[in-house]
């Protein structure tokens, strides 16, 4: 026997860019598309217990990858390395795959 019920969920609709304020749900036309920056600092470190969340629209969120990719290359070059990162700095591998 089936027995069925309503039920009053909350979902999520929309994220709001933490960096610019937009939307990235581009105005209700599709689902949220953003990215985060995440991190959970545990013991022995200096913010040992501290956890961090920025939602990121996909414009703010490249410029961020554009920044750390800036960074890699200049800490590569002052330790008398060759690194280029390529377009990929970050992606991970396989994940054009639909889930």
């Amino acid at each position: 026997m089936k027995i069925t019920s309503k039920k009053l969920v909350d979902v999520v609709t929309d994220v709001q860019c933490d960096v610019c304020g937009e939307s990235t749900s581009d105005n209700g036309r599709c689902g949220p598309q953003f990215g985060v920056l995440q991190a959970s600092w545990g013991y022995g470190s200096t913010h040992d217990g501290e956890s961090y969340q920025v939602h990121l629209c996909e414009g703010c969120f490249f410029t961020a990858l554009a920044t750390l990719k800036e960074q890699h290359s200049r800490n590569k070059a002052s330790s008398g390395e060759s690194c280029e990162p390529g377009l990929a700095f970050g992606l991970v591998e396989g994940s054009n795959e639909i889930l």
